[in-house]
């Protein structure tokens, strides 16, 4: 008999501290998009009752190649909440993450509620206030990154930290042709642009509004939106020195910590 939803999320919430478990083929099949956001809301709900706030959202698996590579034809989100903002400069502890990825992305905070189930990418940019280029710290707590679609969903679409650059206006941006570089201590490690993202982070961004309109947890002003990766993620090792830099919004970065 499969384990319950809540039994996972239990798994998955002791994994940030006992360490990364197996992909969770007892409870889950792998494309279990129903089963999987419900193991993520019970730990969102048990983070919110131990005082976590809730900032916004991220967006996941916007490219085709890895969509294809987990057997999906849909990106996938999960919840940001605020301790998981690290200053731009700042330094991700070492003992805060199992196995970290980064990946460069655009990031909106919206000065509008978009509650449109058939929100568009104009009706995004007409309810953005600010956006950002953004470093997203991928984590996972399952072991080796050996995910199906199910598993990262779960696991709260693999999140772990974020940061955030200098806000820029959205008008006059160009956020589909916009080059993006991800230095890791000095030299290049992954490259991308703004079309890499759902062929465009407000495309990346509409779909998520349409899919929590139908959810009835619509976004609201003030949420901070990851849009997703403009490129490959690339693993971090101790006292690397991570620096992204996207067309028209600037650069930003921070250290991984060494190893105590």
């Amino acid at each position: 008999m499969p384990v319950s939803h809540r039994e996972l999320a239990d798994r998955l919430r002791a994994a940030y501290d006992a360490g990364a478990v197996a992909p969770l083929r007892d409870g889950l099949e792998p494309t279990d998009a129903s089963g999987a956001y419900a193991v993520q809301a019970i730990n969102t709900q048990v983070w919110q009752s131990e005082g976590r706030r809730i900032v916004g959202r991220k967006i996941g698996l916007t490219a085709q190649a890895v969509q294809t590579q987990l057997g999906v034809d849909q990106p996938d989100f999960g919840v940001l909440f605020a301790d998981m903002e690290i200053a731009n400069g700042g330094v991700l502890p070492f003992g805060k993450v199992l196995q970290p990825k980064a990946e460069a992305e655009i990031a909106l905070i919206l000065g509008n509620d978009v509650m449109d189930p058939g929100a568009t990418a104009e009706t995004i940019a007409a309810a953005t206030d600010r956006a950002f280029a953004a470093i997203e710290i991928v984590d996972s707590r399952i072991a080796d990154w050996k995910i199906s679609f199910a598993d990262t969903v779960a696991d709260n679409g693999s999140s772990a930290f974020y940061v955030l650059g200098d806000a820029k206006p959205l008008n006059g941006l160009d956020l589909y042709s916009c080059g993006m570089v991800l230095e890791v201590n000095g030299q290049v490690a992954s490259l991308g642009a703004g079309a890499a993202c759902l062929g465009h982070p407000l495309n990346a961004a509409a779909w998520l509004a349409r899919t929590l309109a139908a959810l009835g947890e619509p976004l609201r002003a003030g949420d901070v939106v990851l849009t997703g990766a403009l490129g490959p993620m690339v693993a971090l090792n101790p006292g690397d020195e991570v620096k992204a830099i996207v067309g028209g919004l600037g650069s930003i970065g921070f250290r991984f910590e060494e190893k105590k």
